[in-house]
């Protein structure tokens, strides 16, 4: 059942990169359905709260809400038993960045490189245009046309801005934007294509982070590993100024670190980065692909962990740079990927070839976790699981969610929340049980898509725009 949604002429209150073009206005989706099951008490988010009766508020300003992507967001006001799709707002492309938000302020971005400032009833505050996005024709390969926004960006409260990257067109090149976060308009562009690699055959999909004064800005390939692309970090100093700093992986070719959380930061301010299958397979040389690497606010190597079959995972396209790095309190790394195995690392002494403190058969795994405590919500291709990590680095699955709400979780108001991205509904799962209690149908979305936190609301990215959910009902 379609959300309805409608797209309706008005005068903008955005800035300096506003194209004139008609602002996005939301309708309350009358035709979305919630289906309620009986729910049971959940344990409380460790999360910043709010008063008995009035609705929390904390900013979430980047991919599952803060640098270590624990995806965890209030736990007030607590889920209703019929959580509620309240607008469904359109906008000029598909979203594949989740949204981020911080005060009053909703951000979303498209691949028609358009950034969007909205309320919570979705009303425009502001909105940019930053450049055509590439065209599928001008790309090697490709699944995304056009490729215009796909990372998402993060807010710096210190400097009030907007980071953005973006992929354009005529030549294919990708930048660095800062956007002022009051008005929509750009501060500055740095270029984020350094020598080394085929710029056309680079795709910046991963989440920007901030650590040690720069953004972070993480590169993979196109869907379908074409061309000469390696995987990559820049940083980028957050006044634009100076050289960027960068590490690419020593490969051949490959290598990607392209998985949409982007890099998990420690307390250190260390970068943990998946790294995906590179050109290397048995009998070569390792080349740090299929691994976790740890890298400083220089971007220089710390540290790396590779599984002892790197090789033939390289060769079977079984790597870890499926998912982002799960930091488990200070002590513990959780990664999974592809193959079906997952391991438990050591901050800060990640273990080389083979040295993982623990594996266990879990599942294949793509996107960003949620971590609670001990506790890591692992979006799993066939539904996803709680896995909890003892004192000793042991792995044990505490439950398994149904086989279609596989979407990677972000945790608040008292749920597990997780997205069916098949058939665009959004599931609140009771985080000690796995047991749905809900479900809301928010309309089509992309096959990595997680919803952002906000004030009591569920902010779903979707194929035409924004569906904004209410938790309460």
């Amino acid at each position: 059942m379609a959300l309805a949604a409608a797209l309706a002429a008005c005068s903008s209150s955005g800035g300096a990169g506003d194209d004139g073009a008609a602002a996005p206005v939301p309708s309350a989706p009358a035709s979305a359905t919630s289906v309620a099951r009986s729910a049971a008490p959940a344990p409380s988010s460790p999360r910043a709260t709010a008063a008995a009766g009035r609705t929390a508020v904390a900013d979430w300003p980047t991919y599952h809400g803060d640098p270590q992507r624990t995806g965890v967001g209030p736990a007030t006001p607590r889920a209703g038993a019929h959580p509620r799709a309240v607008h469904a707002v359109r906008l000029d492309g598909q979203v594949y960045a989740s949204p981020i938000a911080f005060g009053a302020t909703i951000v979303v971005a498209t691949e028609a490189n358009r950034v969007y400032a909205l309320d919570s009833d979705g009303r425009q505050q502001w909105r940019a245009r930053l450049g055509r996005p590439a065209s599928r024709g001008e790309l090697p390969c490709g699944n995304i046309d056009p490729l215009g926004i796909t990372g998402t960006p993060v807010y710096d409260a210190a400097t009030s801005a907007v980071l953005v990257a973006v992929e354009l067109g005529s030549p294919v090149r990708h930048e660095l934007v800062s956007l002022d976060a009051a008005t929509g308009r750009v501060r500055w562009r740095h270029t984020l294509d350094l020598p080394g690699v085929e710029t056309r055959a680079m795709q910046q999909r991963g989440a920007l982070t901030l650590s040690g004064g720069r953004v972070w800005v993480p590169f993979g390939g196109l869907a379908g590993d074409c061309g000469g692309y390696k995987g990559r970090v820049v940083g980028i100093r957050l006044d634009g100024t100076g050289a960027p700093v960068s590490y690419t992986v020593p490969t051949g070719r490959e290598g990607g670190i392209w998985t949409p959380p982007g890099p998990s930061v420690d307390a250190a301010g260390h970068l943990y980065v998946a790294v995906g299958n590179g050109e290397s397979g048995r009998g070569d040389a390792y080349d740090f692909s299929d691994s976790v690497l740890e890298l400083d606010t220089s971007a220089r190597l710390l540290d790396s962990y590779s599984p002892s079959t790197w090789a033939s995972d390289n060769a079977a396209d079984l790597d870890l740079g499926s998912q982002g790095p799960a930091l488990v309190g200070t002590r513990w790394v959780f990664s999974a990927g592809k193959s079906g195995t997952a391991y438990v690392l050591r901050q800060g002494r990640l273990g080389g070839i083979g040295g993982e403190v623990s594996h266990a058969s879990v599942c294949r795994s793509f996107g960003g976790t949620a971590v609670v405590g001990s506790v890591v919500y692992v979006p799993c291709t066939d539904g996803v699981r709680a896995v909890a990590i003892s004192p000793t680095g042991r792995m044990a699955v505490r439950w398994h969610a149904e086989e279609s709400v596989s979407g990677s979780p972000v945790v608040a108001y008292g749920r597990v929340w997780s997205l069916d991205t098949d058939a665009g509904l959004l599931h609140a799962l009771d985080p000690a049980t796995g047991r749905t209690t809900a479900s809301v149908r928010v309309g089509d979305v992309t096959r990595f898509a997680t919803p952002a936190v906000h004030a009591g609301l569920l902010l779903v990215p979707t194929t035409t725009g924004l569906t904004v959910v209410s938790a309460t009902g």
